[in-house]
């Protein structure tokens, strides 16, 4: 059985539920999914600058998970541009 996931911290809200190309409707779209955590460690490191250390301490999680969730975060951004899909995002509990 694995362990029980921990609570990850993240701060503020989604600017939207989904981030998309231009001129063509969600329903016609592949989607791939941003969770909220993954948005947040793009945030904290890319956008902010923190290292991964501290990224960690203000989600309460260790380096080596934020280090994990910006590579899953990281790859899914770039499908997403590579291919046009769009980006939707949700919180792990819906």
């Amino acid at each position: 059985m694995p362990r029980p996931k921990k609570k990850r911290c993240c701060e503020g809200n989604f600017c939207g539920n989904a981030f998309k190309p231009t001129g063509v409707p969600l329903r016609g779209l592949a989607t791939i999914t941003l969770y909220r955590d993954e948005l947040e460690a793009l945030k904290l490191c890319d956008h902010e600058g923190l290292f991964q250390e501290q990224a960690g301490e203000r989600m309460g999680v260790s380096r080596g998970t934020v280090q994990r969730i910006l590579t899953i975060a990281r790859k899914k951004v770039a499908e997403a541009l590579v291919t046009g899909s769009a980006l939707v995002f949700v919180d792990e509990d819906e």
